[in-house]
C-alpha cells in the first residue's frame, strides 16, 4: 500500500543564517552529530572512523559533478540558461561526453518563454577562445521547463571539453549566490570519478585522504557505487501528500564484485549519503524483478510498498550476479525512481553518513524512515548546538533504528 504521508508533518524552521553558504576551510573539521540508540552526541568529522565497526563496509557514491549550466543569448538579446540533465543522443554518459561536434541532451531551460522557435542560439561570451568554438543550441521540443536541446560546436573538442570551458558548476539555488572559484574544488568529493551528476553527493564532501586512510587502517572495507544525481534533488515536494509527488529517474552503476559481496551480506554496511542509500536499497527490487522476469529493470517509485516481496536479500542480489554472469557483464547499469519514506523496510544499509536536509524534502523523509521517525529530535539537537545545514553544512552519522 502506498503510504499516506502529509508533507507538512516534515516541516521545521530553518533560519537562513543556519544555511552554510560556503564550505569551511578544512573538509574533515566539520561538526559530526552521532545518533545511536535514540541519543545524540557531538564530535568532529575526522573522528568518524572510530564510531564504525572494524569488520564493516563503507560504500561511497563516486559520481562526479559536471559544469552543466550553459548561458546563451538570442539575437533579440534575451538570455537563455540551459541546464544539462541527461544525455539522449548518444544516451550513454561516456559516449555523450566523448561526442565531437554534436549531441542531444534533456535540459532544464531558464527563461524558456523567450525561446519559442527552433532557431539556433549562440553561447553568451566575448572570450575569443570560446567564440572560436562556436557553441550553439537548438530547441528540438519542450515540455514545461524541460526540453530536448541539440548542441553543436566547432574545433574538434569533445562535449566534456566544451563543458569544462563553457559551463558553470550548478551549485544549489538555496545558496543564494552565483558559482565562485571555490566551488570548482569544494563542490566535488575528493574521490569523484565518473562524470554525470548535476549536483554533488554532499555527504561525501567531508572526506579527505586522511579520513579515508584512517578508515582503511581500522580495517573498514571501502567500495563504490555510482548514481548520477539529477536536478530533481533540488525540487521541493509541492503536493500536500507525498503519494502525489513524482520522483525523477536517476541512473546508477554497481560493479559485479560489490554485488557478489552484498549477496553474502557478511558484514554491516555504512552508506555515505542518501544517493548511496537509494542505490543500495534499489538493488533488492531490481533483483526481485530479475528473479521474476529474467532481467533487471528500473526500480519504480512505489515498488517497495505496493506488494509483499517474498525473496531474501541474498536471493535478490544473487539473481543480479547470476544475470551479469549470463550476460558476460561486469557491472549493472539501470535506473531508479525509488522514494524512501516512513514504513520502508531497509534490507542492506545499517548506518548512514549524511548532511542536514531541507524542510519538507524527500531526503528528510528518508532520514525519518532510517531513524524510526526520530528526525525531529536529531534536527532540534543540531539547531540548538550550532550545526550548519544543507550542502556545505555539517555532517551526521545515523545508526538505523
Amino acid at each position: 500500500m502506498i503510504p499516506d504521508i502529509r508533507i507538512e508533518d516534515f516541516n521545521y524552521s530553518l533560519p537562513d543564517e543556519r544555511i552554510a553558504k560556503y564550505p569551511i576551510e578544512r573538509r574533515d573539521r566539520s561538526k559530526l552529530l552521532v545518533y545511536k540508540d535514540g541519543l545524540c552526541t557531538d564530535d568532529t568529522f575526522c573522528n568518524l572512523p572510530g564510531y564504525l565497526p572494524e569488520d564493516s563496509m563503507m560504500v561511497f557514491n563516486d559520481t562526479k559533478v559536471v559544469p552543466a549550466r550553459l548561458f546563451f543569448r538570442r539575437d533579440s538579446g534575451a538570455h537563455i540558461e540551459i541546464f544539462c540533465l541527461e544525455p539522449l543522443e548518444p544516451s550513454e554518459y561516456v559516449r555523450a561526453f566523448d561526442a565531437v561536434g554534436h549531441c542531444v541532451w534533456k535540459c532544464v531551460i531558464g527563461n524558456a518563454k523567450r525561446w519559442k522557435d527552433d532557431s539556433a542560439i549562440g553561447f553568451d561570451t566575448t572570450d575569443p577562445e570560446l567564440l572560436g568554438i562556436s557553441l550553439k543550441a537548438r530547441l528540438l521540443d519542450r515540455e514545461g521547463q524541460t526540453g530536448r536541446v541539440e548542441f553543436s560546436w566547432d574545433g574538434g573538442k569533445s562535449f566534456s571539453e566544451v563543458l569544462d570551458l563553457c559551463g558553470k558548476v550548478p551549485i544549489p539555488p538555496y545558496l543564494g549566490r552565483d558559482t565562485e572559484a571555490i566551488d570548482l574544488e569544494r563542490y566535488q568529493t575528493t574521490y569523484a570519478h565518473i562524470r554525470g551528476s548535476v549536483a554533488a553527493p554532499t555527504a561525501g564532501l567531508h572526506f579527505t585522504e586522511d579520513t579515508l586512510r584512517a578508515l582503511r587502517e581500522r580495517g573498514i572495507e571501502i567500495d563504490n557505487v555510482c548514481l548520477h544525481v539529477g536536478a530533481g534533488t533540488f525540487l521541493p515536494v509541492k503536493s500536500s501528500h507525498v503519494s502525489e509527488h513524482p520522483m525523477h529517474r536517476e541512473p546508477f552503476i554497481v560493479e559485479r564484485s560489490l554485488l557478489e559481496r552484498l549477496s553474502r551480506k557478511d558484514c554491516s554496511l555504512t552508506a555515505v549519503g542518501t544517493t548511496s542509500v537509494r542505490t543500495l536499497e534499489s538493488l533488492y527490487y531490481a533483483g526481485a524483478n530479475c528473479i521474476e522476469n529474467g532481467t533487471p529493470s528500473d526500480v519504480g517509485q512505489w515498488d517497495p510498498y505496493t506488494r509483499e516481496w517474498p525473496y531474501t536479500t541474498q536471493e535478490a542480489i544473487g539473481a543480479l550476479v547470476s544475470y551479469l554472469d549470463r550476460s558476460g557483464l561486469e557491472k549493472l547499469s539501470i535506473g531508479t525512481r525509488i522514494i524512501i519514506v516512513p514504513g520502508f523496510r531497509f534490507r542492506l544499509v545499517d548506518r548512514l553518513v549524511t548532511n542536514f536536509h531541507q524542510p519538507q524534502s524527500t531526503l528528510l523523509l528518508l532520514i525519518s524512515a532510517f531513524v524510526g521517525g526520530d528526525w525531529r529530535a536529531i534536527y532540534s539537537h543540531a539547531l540548538q548546538n550550532g550545526y550548519r545545514f544543507l550542502s556545505y553544512g555539517d555532517s551526521s552519522l545515523l545508526f538505523r533504528r
